[in-house]
């Protein structure tokens, strides 16, 4: 279920909403604010068609086509609705259930899971400390596997191993931990390097790395690792792509949001363990702030 645009007039939203409808185009028309209505299409086999059929109404919205489609439609959905609700309830749960990822896994994704997973296997799975001390952003335990306390701020890296800023993502403490991520990551890495590429994706990682690590290491110290501020990151740019600039063709599932978003104020509450919530934090606030203002500038750049 992903969105293909808005329209500001709810009565053309609606009667584009049957429009599709009497194509066999299973849709929902929902309120995005108080002056903009959203299309959403159930099936993404439909995304292509239906994009192309929205851009044609909104050049023509009183093409006889809409009209008489519509009215039609509109009857047939009438005498239907009762049939219709249940079958879109089990299209989003399905979807909801058994996911299949909107766009193939792109090659930057794959090896950033990759890495992940070696990285993981090499060190929380094989007990070897000193990799994990290397990939910290700063060390935290001696060659004797005793605690330590911290000398400065990041003194390594302000000795040159700046590789620090960003490896802490590659390492994951669990089974759970490194699934979530990866199963995150392959979605939203994915869709950012098939709408835009892997440049930006890289650079989006980088940055997010850096800043969530740096984050978590201020108010908590160099004892973390993870990819969930990239992740909550990616999640934030990606969400304000589709709700400012629906060009991108960038979009989140509302599913996804509401999951994400649940499992970030469930990982404050502390329920879950020790958790590198200023890491996800930072992440989903430098990912929106990018997003906004990223979006923004390309729609003020179209009209220009």
């Amino acid at each position: 279920m992903r969105p293909i645009g808005k329209l500001q007039d709810e009565t053309q939203a609606r009667r584009f909403g049957d429009f599709l409808f009497g194509r066999g185009i299973d849709n929902q028309v929902d309120p995005a604010s108080p002056s903009t209505w959203e299309i959403w299409i159930l099936d993404d086999a439909n995304i292509e068609a239906s994009t192309s059929l929205l851009e044609r109404f909104r050049r023509d919205p009183d093409d006889p086509i809409f009209v008489q489609d519509s009215r039609a439609a509109a009857r047939q959905r009438e005498q239907g609705e009762g049939t219709q609700v249940p079958k879109r309830a089990r299209v989003v749960d399905a979807r909801t259930i058994f996911y299949t990822p909107p766009v193939p896994i792109g090659p930057l994704t794959m090896a950033l899971i990759a890495i992940s997973i070696a990285v993981t296997l090499f060190t929380t799975f094989s007990g070897n400390e000193n990799l994990t001390q290397i990939l910290s952003i700063s060390q935290f335990r001696g060659t004797d596997g005793q605690h330590i306390e911290p000398r400065g701020m990041l003194p390594e890296v302000l000795h040159g191993q700046v590789w620090r800023l960003f490896t802490p993502m590659f390492l994951h403490f669990s089974l759970l931990h490194i699934f979530f991520n990866m199963l995150w990551l392959r979605d939203l890495g994915s869709m950012i390097e098939a709408r835009r590429d892997s440049r930006l994706l890289l650079l989006l990682t980088l940055v997010l790395a850096a800043a969530s690590n740096v984050g978590q290491y201020v108010v908590e110290g160099p004892s973390f690792g993870g990819m969930s501020g990239v992740v909550y990151g990616l999640l934030g740019y990606i969400w304000m792509q589709g709700k400012f600039n629906p060009a991108s063709k960038l979009s989140l599932q509302p599913q996804t949001v509401t999951f994400m978003i649940v499992w970030f104020f469930v990982c404050l509450s502390g329920l879950v363990g020790p958790i590198a919530n200023t890491a996800h934090a930072v992440g989903l606030v430098v990912g929106v702030g990018w997003g906004f203002l990223d979006a923004r500038l390309r729609v003020a750049l179209r009209h220009s």
